[in-house]
């Protein structure tokens, strides 16, 4: 309810109030911040060579007022870890200016600067995609040698982003935009690899290429065991690669004339519900695409098509198939299913980059240099997933960026300066304060193992 207690001033006189709660704003020169938590992701950034790696890779600034590279690469991952969408967002890393005097960053490019580093970093002609590239593989390395896991289930998926930019194509869905392509490594949910596409560019397109790309990728001494994607992965080419690597797979199969023809052939007392009850049957059979070097499992889930819905000509059903080398001594059919089903969380993983790190809408006006946006972009989702992981406490790793920055990011700190030493004062309780201390002794030790 709203307060209407009359208010006086020093000689006596009424004054009419004009703001709901009676409390004034003035402007103070001290040195505050409100996102104090970021210091520990700015130095576990640091620890992990961020800075040392970007300089090492990528080329000079050039006219770039003479900032290094790693000024520019260092902001926009900074700022997408604190919670910043766009180019101008870095405007309020600039009001942080405490917090980044705190962390040696004294002074950092505008967005007008940094959107014409990303043109010349796109530039095919300066490597600082390719820069990029291998700054990304040296932290995911430095990440992974750390993992105790040997063997990896990759999940392939493109995703779609919007982009009403003067080069951006339009895809299938209609829209105008790009569609990358991602290879996440499901136990860490460290995305190994990518590749920045146009929107009219196939998913099928360059299956193989990019499998090889992520193979190549993982951690010396480690690899791919499994590997999950959807139809765009139905390729003879794709399975006799994996094949070949002896690694487990399950690919949705694209119903063509041939697997439609195979699953009507299924015998009606093949079909049964794996639980009672369920609401769909599986059955299975075993088929064999032109090129394939071996057969394999195709395992059809199918669910009675309720009325209005259009069918495939099947016995009025609706089918999805999986194709798959599991045996059937490990992985009986409906559990085939349900592995490749677990692939949905690579689609967490994308929307964890796109909503959370900023990832969903585009820059520029220019491809190439949206893929250097987009490549930064990973590499901060990286890091924050290295961070959980191996800086804060188990509990933590299911955290997403948004929840983090909540709990650990926001957090009112005032900077002290006394006797030459520096201390950031924090709002926060003994218990907090006493896990940020445990983190930053934990990133320490990384960056002295890096």
């Amino acid at each position: 309810m709203l307060d209407k207690t009359r208010t006086f001033n020093r000689q006596g006189e009424m004054m009419i109030q004009q703001t709901i709660f009676g409390f004034k704003l003035e402007k103070t020169e001290e040195e505050l911040t409100a996102q104090g938590g970021l210091s520990l992701l700015a130095e576990y950034n640091h620890g992990m060579g961020l800075k040392k790696l970007v300089d090492r890779y990528l080329p000079v600034a050039g006219s770039n007022r003479g900032y290094a590279p790693s000024v520019f690469a260092d902001t926009l991952v900074l700022m997408l870890q604190g919670g910043g969408r766009s180019l101008e967002d870095t405007r309020e890393l600039h009001r942080e200016s405490s917090l980044l005097g705190l962390l040696g960053r004294e002074d950092i490019p505008d967005p007008d600067t940094l959107g014409d580093w990303l043109r010349r970093m796109g530039d095919p002609a300066t490597g600082g995609l390719a820069g990029l590239g291998l700054v990304r593989d040296e932290i995911n390395g430095r990440i992974l040698k750390r993992e105790g896991i040997e063997e990896y289930t990759l999940d392939v998926d493109a995703t779609f982003v919007a982009g009403e930019k003067r080069d951006a194509h339009w895809s299938y869905l209609k829209e105008k935009g790009y569609m990358p392509m991602l290879g996440f490594l499901y136990e860490p949910g460290i995305c190994l690899h990518e590749e920045f596409r146009e929107g009219n560019e196939a998913p099928a397109a360059g299956q193989l290429a990019f499998y090889e790309a992520c193979k190549k990728r993982v951690t010396a001494g480690k690899r791919i065991g499994c590997y999950r994607a959807d139809s765009a992965s139905y390729q003879s080419e794709v399975i006799n690669a994996l094949e070949n690597d002896k690694v487990w797979w399950a690919i949705t199969a694209r119903q063509d004339a041939a697997v439609k023809a195979i699953i009507a052939d299924i015998p009606e007392a093949a079909w049964h519900e794996p639980e009672p009850g369920c609401g769909f049957e599986v059955a299975e059979t075993v088929h064999a695409m032109n090129g394939t070097q071996t057969s394999f499992r195709l395992i059809v889930k199918r669910e009675v098509r309720r009325q209005g819905e259009l069918f495939d000509g099947v016995a009025g059903y609706f089918h999805h198939a999986v194709a798959s080398n599991w045996p059937e001594e490990k992985k009986n059919a409906y559990d085939v299913l349900a592995w490749h089903n677990q692939r949905g969380q690579a689609e967490n993983f994308n929307k964890e980059l796109k909503s959370g790190f900023g990832m969903e809408r585009m820059p520029c006006g220019q491809a190439c240099a949206n893929a250097v946006w987009f490549r930064i972009g990973v590499i901060a989702y990286n890091l924050f997933i290295g961070f959980k992981r191996l800086a804060c406490p188990e509990s933590w790793g299911r955290h997403t960026i948004a929840t983090f920055r909540w709990r650990m990011i926001q957090m009112a700190g005032r900077i002290v300066r006394h006797a030459g030493r520096v201390i950031l004062k924090l709002a926060v309780s003994a218990e907090k304060l006493a896990l940020m201390h445990n983190i930053r002794q934990k990133i320490f030790a990384l960056s002295l193992a890096t």
